[in-house]
């Protein structure tokens, strides 16, 4: 059955208005010059914004809104774990990006910044025509659950073909449309060349960061519906889960090779959440059909194959580096290797 929570519009406009609000402090007042950040300021916002999601789902929701218990705080939690857990593939995909465009360190933080706000605005359109559809066709569900299961079996068996940022139709439109600057200007996404507006690398590799969160979209926000039709957890995780995302780049960005099955894991993890929606996609069952999966057990999945995808990633990674190191020890710096016949060194 629905669980719908009494969230008045004022609980709306201030959880948005707060949200607006730390954004400007973090571009206005702690980013307003370019830098580059390093791993202990960006594991700092981190730790901060999971800090947040944390209390505001213990705490503060409680507190402010009556009727939120202890069923909205699993799924809040819940929720956003998935989100966040779905949004480090997306990290991944954006150092590719950047790497692609040969962004300059000091501006990525700019772009992941304007690129989160216009996340938010595409994801929270898309979380009201979700719930719209699904308090109008609850059978919906039964969609959104077969497209996750598809969808995760494909990440599972399909090889990924990497990241074509020029084949991406809206990099075309906009080349088509607008001159473009053949260098960047500092942190500038549209300057004038010769009398004429003109975009610059840097707001292309925006479009491009825009579009690939819309893709990652259509997974993540029929994921969530699979714990909750709740529309205020289903959009408080997800800004939470996306206002995490860029200090969790700057984290996870440099250590990529030690999460080579962290899609893996991922991928079940979609198929999980779809066979939970399939199996009770929040409705009465019939008395014949008693198939449930609560809440506090999805998130103790979903937690168990993330982390088990890191561990798995790091142990192997680590034990291959040291078998590098030995063979790299093995050969010895001479061409023939340990075994040349040249002089030996006196110990």
């Amino acid at each position: 059955m629905f669980a719908w929570m009494h969230a008045t519009p004022w609980h709306w406009a201030g959880f948005i208005l707060s949200v607006l609000f730390f954004l400007a402090l973090d571009l206005g007042v702690f980013h307003r010059r370019a830098h580059v950040v390093r791993f202990r300021e960006a594991l700092a916002w981190t730790a901060l914004w999971v800090t947040l999601s944390l209390c505001f789902g213990l705490f503060l929701a409680p507190i402010l809104i009556a009727d939120w218990g202890r069923p909205e705080t699993v799924e809040f939690i819940t929720g956003y774990v998935i989100e966040l857990s779905l949004s480090m593939d997306n990290v991944f995909v954006i150092a590719l990006i950047f790497a692609y465009f040969r962004v300059p360190a000091r501006y990525q933080h700019r772009v992941l910044f304007w690129g989160i706000l216009g996340a938010l605005v595409m994801r929270g359109l898309m979380i009201a025509a979700g719930a719209t559809l699904v308090s109008r066709f609850l059978w919906i569900l039964y969609v959104f659950g077969a497209f996750l299961v598809f969808t995760g079996l494909k990440m599972l068996f399909v090889s990924d073909e990497g990241v074509h940022p020029e084949k991406n139709p809206v990099l075309r439109l906009a080349r088509k449309c607008f001159p473009v600057t053949t260098g960047f200007k500092g942190q500038r996404f549209v300057t004038r060349q010769q009398g004429r507006l003109a975009l610059t690398p840097l707001a292309l590799v925006l479009l491009v960061v825009e579009a690939t969160d819309l893709i990652f979209a259509v997974d993540s926000i029929p994921a969530i519906f699979a714990i909750t039709t709740n529309p205020f957890i289903v959009f408080t995780s997800n800004v939470f889960a996306i206002l995490g995302l860029r200090s969790l780049y700057f984290v996870l960005a440099g250590a990529i090779a030690y999460f080579r099955y962290l899609k893996v894991g991922l991928a079940l993890v979609l198929v999980f959440v779809g066979c939970k929606m399939l199996l009770d996609p929040h409705r009465a069952p019939p008395a014949w059909y008693q198939m449930t999966i609560p809440t506090g057990l999805s998130l103790l999945v979903v937690a168990t194959i993330i982390l088990a995808a890191i561990v798995v990633s790091v142990v192997v990674t680590h034990r291959e580096k040291k078998k590098a190191n030995a063979r790299a020890r093995t050969a010895g710096p001479g061409p023939g290797g340990a075994g040349s016949a040249g002089p030996s060194r006196p110990r």
